[in-house]
């Protein structure tokens, strides 16, 4: 992984998997947790649970540590939401309105494309559960060139 790593962490339909495309498109090293270290299971156990529960949507937390142990890259970036993650640097927030939109625009099957899955989603957002007391907002309703390029000014690149 990397000498820095950065974690993109925010709510659903924030930008976080468009934004590790982008940093994966201007050649950063970046990880799509929610694809590659997501799973549904406790967090404080890490046991595997079945079915679907926002709150058990957690990563591999061993997975996760042997990725940042390996120094082979300069800058990592993990992206994605995890309710069992630690250190939460950077985090993205959207308006309402933007959501709305972000969440018509699922296609079928795809989390937040059921009425009931958007609800919880506006929900959460609504009332920030689960974002990190310590973590920094970037404006995701610019440009995801301008998104990818505050977090890289964040970390000073």
């Amino acid at each position: 992984m990397g000498i820095r790593n950065y974690l993109i962490e925010g709510g659903s339909c924030t930008g976080k998997t468009a934004v590790c495309d982008g940093l994966l498109r201007l050649g950063f090293h970046a990880i799509h947790g929610d694809r590659v270290l997501a799973y549904q299971g406790d967090p404080k156990t890490g046991a595997t649970l079945d079915g679907f529960v926002h709150e058990h949507h957690i990563w591999d937390v061993d997975k996760v540590k042997s990725l940042v142990a390996d120094r082979g890259n300069e800058l990592s970036f993990f992206c994605g939401g995890s309710r069992n993650f630690h250190h939460f640097i950077d985090l993205f927030d959207v308006d309402i309105d933007t959501l709305n939109e972000r969440l018509g625009a699922r296609p079928e099957g795809e989390f937040g494309s059921e009425l009931s899955e958007r609800e919880l989603i506006v929900r959460l957002h609504m009332t920030k559960s689960g974002i990190p007391e310590n973590a920094v907002s970037a404006d995701a309703n610019v440009p995801l060139a301008d998104v990818v390029d505050e977090i890289l000014r964040q970390v000073n690149v």
